[in-house]
């Protein structure tokens, strides 16, 4: 995602929370949930915390953001056709896991990246990683889609690890107070994108996307195998920039009037260049998908405390030849999205979510996206809780779906950039990403260099 506010959370009281903790899901949310069951699509958050976190601890801090964030305690019911949240889930599950080594996490970390979500009986689930004679944690939260975007998983960590402070210290409050579980999205929307009007711009905008996709002719990556979604795997690859390149980015992208998410899509398809189907070619095109948090874009704000799926994307298209400069490509984006955002289609995507998803799937096969970037910036949050210091932290959506674009999830914090890149096995193999990543890190290494 691109860009985010903080504003006040909703809290109302228990009446209006039952209200509105119990009803039918949003077409975003249904679409989420449909492929939750059909293979899994969930937002893994991942915290490397130091502090010796033991299971009691967090073991408590999971029932008080149950009971703040009644979404969390919530399941999802029905028929396809009825699909409706209701209060009353499990406790959140939590499973222990301990290892020897540190670089064993990554093998726990794949497990919950393939593992559903039972949505019948919890929306959310836990995995605290321990290490033999260590005082260093792993955190995982699997969050279903339909009940979160990255900005509010990230975000639930740091209440997390709050609350594990305030046990520790002894200083929990009698009363937690409520959270308001958001209504269903589209009710936030701008007039504009409410009724006929609204439904009547939606139905345009995805033959225009498919008009405008067929005209470009996206050049791709070669898919090494196409299997169906149930043979599919999915993994990831983990990379940083350190402070000092992170900075230096920043610092550039500045004084080169772009941003770092633009910068971003230009270190990918540039890499992707070097692999596309019809790499023999001067000219590349290539198309971007950049996935937007539409929290700024509704009023009222929606502070990303709130745990919701307010998140669209938009897909900007790019000519790249001998003659393209990185930064003149990570403008191009910058400006591309822009204009974008000064649309309402990030509105239509969700309208038409389960359309608009359905042709990603059919075009993931057609092989027309490149490249896809969710970035979540600078994250806001504290490291020090106390007893426990947050090292690091990032996210990851796990999903089978969507096959042969390179696509990453970046967070910055404490001016060190993650980039966790997702990959669709064995439509693309693990060697092939990692040279896609290689090019991207040494195509932003070269661009921050003196």
């Amino acid at each position: 995602m691109v860009d985010d506010i903080d504003s006040t959370p909703y809290i109302h009281n228990q009446e209006q929370i039952l209200m509105t903790g119990n009803r039918k899901l949003g077409s975003n949310e249904h679409t989420m949930e449909i492929l939750n069951r059909s293979g899994g699509f969930s937002i893994v958050t991942i915290s490397r915390v130091k502090g010796g976190l033991k299971e009691e601890i967090v073991r408590q801090a999971l029932d008080l953001i149950q009971t703040r964030h009644p979404r969390l305690n919530c399941r999802i019911i029905g028929d396809l056709d009825n699909l409706r949240f209701v209060l009353g889930a499990t406790k959140i599950p939590l499973r222990i896991v301990q290892k020897q080594f540190i670089e064993q996490s990554q093998e726990v970390i794949l497990e919950e990246l393939n593992q559903l979500i039972d949505s019948d009986k919890c929306l959310i689930r836990a995995v605290l990683i321990n290490f033999n004679d260590s005082n260093l944690n792993y955190l995982l939260t699997i969050l279903h889609h339909a009940i979160s975007d990255g900005l509010s998983a990230v975000q639930l960590h740091s209440e997390i690890l709050t609350y594990c402070q305030k046990i520790v210290d002894d200083q929990i409050e009698n009363n937690i107070s409520s959270l308001h579980p958001l209504p269903n999205i589209q009710e936030l929307f701008p007039k504009s994108m409410q009724g006929t009007v609204a439904k009547i711009k939606s139905n345009l905008f995805l033959p225009f996307l498919q008009l405008k996709l067929s005209l470009h002719r996206p050049a791709t990556l070669k898919l090494e195998k196409y299997v169906s979604p149930d043979l599919r795997r999915c993994n990831m690859l983990q990379t940083k920039l350190n402070k000092e390149t992170t900075t230096q980015l920043v610092k550039l992208c500045r004084k080169e009037r772009t941003t770092v998410h633009g910068a971003l899509c230009a270190a990918m398809m540039l890499a992707v260049g070097g692999q596309a189907t019809n790499k023999n070619n001067a000219n590349l095109r290539f198309s971007c998908r950049s996935f937007v948090s539409l929290r700024k874009h509704i009023q009222p704000e929606v502070h990303r405390e709130n745990l919701g799926n307010l998140a669209s994307a938009i897909t900007t298209l790019h000519n790249i030849d001998i003659n393209t400069s990185f930064w003149d490509l990570a403008r191009d984006v910058r400006e591309q999205l822009t204009v974008g955002l000064r649309k309402e289609d990030i509105f239509s995507v969700v309208l038409i979510s389960k359309k608009f998803f359905q042709l990603l799937m059919y075009l993931s096969n057609k092989q027309t996206l490149a490249v896809g970037v969710t970035n979540i910036g600078r994250v806001n949050i504290f490291s020090d809780y106390g007893l426990f210091k947050l090292e690091e932290i990032s996210f990851v959506p796990a999903q089978v779906f969507f096959t042969g674009a390179f696509v990453a999830a970046v967070t910055t914090f404490e001016d060190t950039m993650i980039l966790n890149f997702m990959i669709v096995e064995p439509s693309l193999s693990k060697e092939k990403i990692e040279t896609l990543v290689k090019d991207t890190i040494n195509c932003i290494i070269n661009a921050c260099s003196p």
